[in-house]
């Protein structure tokens, strides 16, 4: 059985299986596949009818080079404006192909096939597109929205403990934005998703992405109500530039952050910032590091949030409900000293 969810005309369809690809793509149409070459790996015989560009893995090869190096392999394959591209796999093949996509002669027709729980939850959804530019977190963006997603929880078989937790920080991160339901849930159900239950992950896939996906509808480029979505993202992407290697990683110490920041400017309660800690934990995820303030603080001077001396900050100020706070760097620095 599956569930579609709409952000305007983008098809998000949780439970399909991949190797229905083909009823998605248009007829009669070139299709060429960018994924990465562990991918690649995996799932050779389904792609094996399809031009396939292989990238490598990792956030320093979401770069201008590659996206070079992929518009050089489109030209060799003679793609044109009417060529539809499928990003086959993580979330850095998502980012890639939905950027390359919307600027190859001025824009092609795409869709994603995410192979990782991260990615199903988060990255493929919303129609944001970017590379990082010396380390900067998707400094090089657009906004655009997918045909479809096709996301399969049987893919997530293939996923090692470590990549498969990632995943879970942004399942956290729409629970405490949106829906303190959704966050009991996971306390009460930790064995059956760490376990890859399909019911269990079936739940949390899709009130994950509806929580994204409402917002989205309401506020299509974040000039607004979809920058609850950055919660935690702030403090991950200047965790990222330091050398945290995981996004989802990444946004758990994040989420942390935030929420102690919050702690300490009196909207959240210790006793919820522990039950935050408490659940990241459980799902094996990291939610401190010791990395050096003031390198955090530099790194996020660099940040698209920021607007001079000050940086557009969400901050929960209980499970399932948060705000924007325009936060200037002073008082930031003060206030991490304490955390």
């Amino acid at each position: 059985m599956t569930d579609i969810i709409f952000i305007q005309d983008s098809r998000i369809v949780i439970g399909e299986q991949i190797v229905h690809l083909r009823k998605y793509l248009p007829p009669g149409q070139k299709v060429i596949v960018i994924t990465e070459e562990s991918v690649y790996s995996i799932y050779q015989n389904i792609l094996r009818d399809y031009e396939v560009i292989r990238i490598r893995g990792g956030e320093v090869h979401k770069s201008w080079e590659t996206i070079d190096r992929i518009t050089g392999e489109l030209i060799r394959l003679e793609a044109d404006r009417n060529t539809f591209i499928v990003g086959f796999g993580g979330g850095i093949v998502c980012d890639i192909t939905g950027f390359v996509a919307s600027i190859y002669m001025r824009g092609c027709r795409f869709g994603f096939v995410p192979t990782t729980l991260l990615a199903q939850v988060d990255a493929s959804v919303g129609g944001k597109n970017g590379v990082n530019y010396h380390g900067y977190k998707n400094i090089l963006g657009v906004f655009n929205q997918p045909e479809f997603v096709i996301c399969d929880p049987e893919v997530l078989d293939t996923l090692d403990d470590r990549e498969y937790a990632a995943g879970f920080s942004e399942i956290v991160k729409a629970a405490m934005i949106a829906d303190a339901g959704l966050f009991c849930y996971m306390e009460e159900h930790v064995k059956p998703a760490w376990k890859k239950d399909r019911a269990c992950l079936e739940v949390l896939v899709k009130a994950a992405v509806n929580i994204k996906a409402s917002i989205v509808e309401r506020d299509m480029k974040e000039g607004g109500v979809r920058r609850l979505l950055n919660l935690g993202h702030t403090f991950a992407h200047a965790l990222e530039k330091n050398g945290i290697p995981l996004h989802g990683e990444a946004v758990s110490i994040g989420l942390c952050m935030a929420s102690r920041l919050s702690v300490c400017k009196g909207y959240m309660s210790e006793e919820e910032a522990e039950r935050v800690r408490r659940l990241l934990e459980l799902f094996h995820l990291p939610i401190r590091t010791s990395i050096a303030v003031s390198q955090l603080l530099n790194a996020m001077r660099k940040d698209k949030k920021r607007d001079k001396e000050h940086i557009h900050l969400i901050l929960p100020i209980g499970i399932g409900q948060c705000k924007e706070e325009f936060v200037s760097f002073a008082e930031l620095e003060s206030l991490m000293a304490q955390l």
